[in-house]
């Protein structure tokens, strides 16, 4: 059953745009993007599963169909997609799997790590040798500490400390989304990786990385790029992988641009 769905617009202009968060955020993540494109774009924006004023995953099935499930039903007509991190697979997902839906695609840092793996497996193996530490806080039920290594590495660079309390509980709270999202994310549980379904999304598409950003944005991205028809890669200087929220005007001025010729 689709949890209840809780939404937020941002903006007025005549683009209609679907923004879809990152994972242990909320929808309005989106609105230093959605106000600054104000003029450009009406940007609905969505709270996934078990985050913000949503409804809770149930633990049943795969969150990453029920998540998907969900943005599709906003979509009732061609709209841009504007996704970050795991909100972006939901969109490279949609473009697959719904192009008529999609107008156009824009990808902030997508944690699609099951295209690395088939083309640069080295690369995800050191990144997973970083995930160690995640891993045992978890399995041993420290919800905090999973939640706190999690952010360091996935974070907006402020350091956990400077986090305050109540925004470290609401991670904490749904840390268990990390590792619920994996059978999508890395084992491609709805098979995009399949011989021509890539071709599918023939729509633009913008892949946006932080400058600073690790070596395994480089390897998801180069992914990719390589497998989408119609694709522009760029960076946003000084940014890491919370653009969105630490670098707005920069991210909605690379959207701009990308969606005026789109």
């Amino acid at each position: 059953m689709r949890p209840e769905i809780f939404t937020r617009r941002f903006g007025h202009g005549p683009r209609r745009a679907l923004g879809i968060h990152c994972t242990l955020a909320h929808s309005g993540a989106w609105r230093g993007v959605g106000e600054a494109l104000a003029d450009e774009l009406s940007l609905l924006c969505f709270d996934l599963p078990s985050h913000g004023k949503s409804g809770d995953w149930d633990g049943q099935g795969n969150v990453h169909d029920v998540a998907t499930d969900m943005a599709r039903s906003l979509l009732t007509e061609p709209m841009d997609i504007i996704g970050h991190s795991f909100g972006a697979t939901i969109g490279l997902r949609l473009a697959v799997e719904s192009p008529e839906l999609v107008r156009s695609l824009t990808m902030i840092e997508p944690v699609y790590f099951a295209a690395a793996l088939v083309d640069d497996p080295a690369r995800v193996a050191a990144a997973d040798r970083n995930s160690a530490g995640f891993n045992a806080a978890f399995d041993r039920g420290d919800r905090m500490e999973a939640a706190r290594i999690f952010n360091t590495g996935w974070g907006d660079g402020n350091g956990w400390e400077q986090t305050p309390q109540k925004l470290r509980q609401y991670m904490a709270d749904r840390i268990h989304y990390v590792p619920a999202s994996q059978p999508f994310l890395r084992d491609d549980s709805a098979g995009l990786l399949a011989p021509g379904k890539f071709e599918r999304a023939s729509m633009p598409v913008l892949l946006l990385d932080g400058a600073t950003s690790g070596d395994m944005t480089d390897a998801i991205s180069t992914s990719l790029a390589k497998r989408l028809p119609d694709v522009t890669r760029s960076e946003i200087e000084g940014a890491g992988h919370m653009a969105p929220l630490t670098h707005p005007e920069a991210v909605a001025a690379q959207i701009r641009t990308f969606l005026a010729r789109s």
